[in-house]
């Protein structure tokens, strides 16, 4: 019986590691009472895995009191603290980038191992972030967003100032002062800096019709022409194909998973003539999941997309690039009601 339940455990573990962490073990079986030891996510990844382990063996009882909780309440929350930090599926710089986090996200904090914390983001994407990058100082409510893909951060509002940081496409920012074309950011390290304001673009001012939007995400695109592929890669400094979509989407005031696959699942499905800002999702038997790539559509099956053979964001027509064409799966979208 040990053997059964300990093969469901694991079962119930091997569930998708970027949203869930289950580690359980049998820690003792006496008759029908099962001690379980491990760490599991929060109370509710507890409370499925108990519901789980009753169904299949409804004439034992689970004493979960071993389990260790990652997540509290309240949480404890951080916030980077940097232009952008890197997220790792393991606590070490060489393991997997899976994604990259913006100056001022807030995270929360599940785990602490020498330099490295374990981290749920906003969106319950999970992964490993360098400790000293993050900061416990709350940045003011954000006021706007940075549009220019990479905006130069300066130490006063002229163009000759001293050059102090770089800020991403993406990121949202404070406002607390502006100056002739300039604007004042308070930032999330305790600093401040100037931007031209046509580097940002208000939060209350963000596209809320659907044509605003699909209009927004082919603009944004554009501006990231011949950005190299990176994986995991979030930022103008380097993106990877989902990256890209959730990046132009966030810019036109749409949130949307991080990953193509999850993107896949949770849009909307859609059929020829396309839209632009449409979604194309891609896969094969080579590819690390069976949905692997995802453009954006600028009108029809031509597609903006940032993909490793190509080396960055670029266009391509999904019907004349046989590379595209031979391993399409379908479309989505995030922009109809």
């Amino acid at each position: 019986m040990i053997d059964e339940i300990q093969a469901a455990l694991t079962d119930f573990s091997q569930r998708d590691s970027r949203i869930h962490y289950c580690q359980l073990d049998v820690d003792a079986l006496e008759r029908n009472q099962c001690v379980l030891s491990g760490t599991v996510l929060d109370e509710e990844s507890l409370a499925e895995a108990k519901a789980d382990l009753a169904t299949r063996f409804p004439n034992i009882a689970f004493d979960t009191h071993k389990v260790k909780i990652l997540s509290h309440t309240p949480p404890r929350v951080l916030t980077v603290g940097t232009n952008m930090t890197s997220v790792h599926s393991e606590p070490s710089w060489r393991a997997e980038q899976m994604t990259q986090a913006l100056h001022g996200w807030q995270v929360e904090i599940l785990l602490e191992q020498e330099s490295w914390a374990f981290v749920r983001q906003s969106s319950g994407y999970l992964g490993w972030m360098y400790r000293p990058y993050l900061t416990g100082v709350v940045p003011p409510p954000a006021t706007h967003v940075v549009y220019e893909p990479v905006a130069l951060l300066r130490a006063e509002p002229q163009a000759e100032a001293a050059l102090v940081g770089r800020m991403l496409a993406g990121t949202a920012v404070a406002v607390t002062a502006v100056e002739g074309s300039w604007a004042q950011l308070s930032l999330a390290n305790d600093k401040c800096g100037w931007l031209p304001q046509a580097c940002l673009r208000a939060l209350d001012a963000l596209p809320e019709s659907e044509d605003g939007r699909r209009q927004t995400i082919v603009e944004t695109a554009h501006t990231f022409m011949g950005v190299p592929y990176l994986w995991g890669g979030s930022t103008a400094l380097g993106i990877d194909c989902s990256g890209f979509a959730q990046l132009t989407h966030r810019l036109a005031g749409v949130e949307i998973p991080r990953d193509a696959d999850m993107q896949f699942n949770a849009g909307k499905p859609v059929e020829p003539p396309f839209q632009p800002g449409d979604l194309f999702f891609f896969g094969s038997e080579r590819g690390h999941r069976a949905i692997s790539h995802v453009g954006i559509s600028l009108g029809g099956w031509r597609t903006i997309h940032s993909s490793r053979s190509r080396n960055g964001v670029y266009i391509d027509d999904v019907q004349e690039a046989p590379y595209l064409r031979d391993i399409y799966i379908g479309a989505r979208t995030f922009l109809q009601p």
